[in-house]
């Protein structure tokens, strides 16, 4: 017996880890990357680089000083503390983090194919406009590590769905963080949508839309004057639940931004009566067809939120042109690009370029991936310049960073350097 053993336990050893014989091991799923290369506590010299403040003029030979996770000095005789690591970057680009404006990061994994991946919407009639992507925000979804190596640093995360007023999105960074952490301002705007969509979703017709969205707000009106009345049962019913009227009280107010998603010309026109009725803090979404109307977008200051690439003609938007952001801007209206994607959020870099060559002013295109929708979406005072006592989300470029044979060589949000490493390159090491 004991000749036995021995003999099983020889043969155990044979297959065990470490030897000639040994068994294949199971692959498992890697986990999303590490997203932190420096801690944030160490004090950052980026040097030598031509640096893009978007705030400024540029800054040649600038110096960046980034220390507790702000930006602590900039300029370009900002002198070098003793023991701080020193990035050289001579020859490169230095930029704010860019912003992804209108993505679902965060909140949808495998959209529409894989129960329970995708939080983007709600059936619940009853929430309404009180739907809040940030209460189901993931921090360790595989699509932010492969967002922010390509220098994307923040991003305004939107409800979608098959309702007029869709809920309320949040601005998130891309460190890898959970929440509240990684939540930058929620809520930071509250989703509508009109036009094709729009009428879609509230009744087949365009006016029935506007008129659930009008409902809406008027009901929110009077459930903000009359909340006792209605606590005590002496209010007509509303169309609306408690929790919608709840979370519209502070877009009648003026405080949080309606952001009404809208192509053709003549339904941005209806959504800036809209808001001049209810004197609104309005942002158009889409507006394929704001270059049309762009003199009359201006003359509200409404901001437009525009993907420079779209260019084919729909019922939505018959008059879609390459050239929407350039003729907006030379209008006068505050843009902001989007690639309005989510696995290719980081698209933007594309779609700016294209506007660039389109006509858009290269500094314009810089502004309306950083410090334009930092403004809009009211995180400015954080993000979306490199100034002293901002979070230092900054991206050193190897060279122009609205071409695409340049990268991010070195990414940092909130004073921490970001690793480069995504799944897609954990993957194609594994199978090289």
């Amino acid at each position: 017996m004991k000749t036995a053993v021995l003999l099983w336990l020889a043969a155990l050893a044979a297959v065990s880890p470490g030897t000639s014989g040994q068994a294949p091991a199971v692959r498992r799923r890697s986990a999303p990357p590490p997203a932190v290369a420096t801690p944030a506590g160490d004090t950052i010299a980026i040097v030598g680089g031509r640096i893009l403040p978007v705030s400024g003029p540029a800054i040649e030979r600038g110096v960046v000083l980034i220390a507790g996770g702000k930006i602590t000095a900039v300029g370009a005789a900002v002198e070098v503390p003793a023991g701080a690591r020193v990035i050289d970057a001579a020859g490169r680009i230095v930029t704010p983090g860019l912003f992804a404006s209108s993505t679902q990061l965060g909140i949808v994994e495998i959209p529409s194919s894989a129960e329970g991946t995708a939080d983007q919407s709600t059936t619940d009639a009853g929430l309404g406009a009180a739907f809040d992507v940030a209460d189901s925000f993931n921090a360790e979804t595989t699509l932010i590590p492969v967002t922010r190596a390509e220098g994307i640093t923040r991003a305004l995360v939107t409800p979608s769905g098959s309702r007029v007023i869709l809920g309320q999105a949040a601005v998130i960074d891309l460190s890898g963080e959970q929440a509240p952490e990684g939540i930058t301002r929620a809520p930071a705007a509250m989703m509508a949508q009109l036009g094709e969509a729009g009428a879609a979703a509230g009744g087949g017709s365009r006016a029935s839309a506007m008129l659930r969205l009008r409902e809406a707000l008027q009901d929110a009106a009077d459930f903000a004057r009359n909340r006792a009345a209605w606590n005590s049962a002496q209010r007509r019913p509303y169309a609306q639940g408690r929790l919608a009227l709840e979370a519209l009280a502070p877009v009648i107010r003026g405080e949080l931004p309606l952001a009404v998603i809208a192509n053709r010309a003549s339904d941005l026109l209806a959504a800036l009566r809209l808001a001049d009725e209810f004197k609104l803090k309005l942002v158009l979404v889409g507006a394929a067809e704001g270059w049309k109307v762009a003199d009359r977008i201006a003359a509200k200051h409404v901001p437009v939120v525009v993907k420079p690439l779209t260019d084919i003609p729909s019922f939505d938007a018959p008059g879609a042109s390459l050239e929407n952001a350039a003729r907006l801007s030379k209008a006068g209206v505050r843009i902001v690009i989007s690639s309005f994607e989510t696995h290719n959020a980081r698209n933007v870099r594309q779609e700016a370029g294209n506007a660039i060559a389109n006509g858009l002013d290269r500094d314009a295109a810089l502004r309306a991936v950083t410090l334009e929708p930092a403004e809009v979406w009211g995180v400015a005072a954080r993000y979306g310049s490199i100034e002293a006592g901002k979070d230092a989300d900054i991206v050193v470029w190897s060279g122009d960073p609205f071409e695409l044979t340049t990268g991010p060589e070195h990414v940092f949000i909130r004073g921490r350097e970001i690793s480069p490493d995504t799944r897609q390159k954990q993957l194609l090491e594994k199978y090289r």
